[in-house]
């Protein structure tokens, strides 16, 4: 809702501009993907190694700060 709102006063303020950043934004949404897809990995890979790693203090009864 406030991306639209922004978009609105843009819009009110500078119209040419705001049509121009309509037309663009999915282009940039679509060139951000791989880039998303790539965090989404390196995350998953860490968390994978965090557990293997702490997996022999698990099995011994270590219990995490809460």
């Amino acid at each position: 809702m406030l991306n639209f709102l922004l978009w609105l006063i843009l819009f009110v303020l500078c119209w040419p501009l705001a049509l121009l950043a309509l037309l663009v934004w999915p282009f940039l949404w679509l060139l951000s993907l791989p880039f998303r897809l790539v965090g989404i990995t390196f995350e998953a890979m860490f968390a994978f190694l965090r557990a293997v790693l702490l997996l022999p203090a698990r099995i011994l009864g270590h219990k995490p700060a809460a």
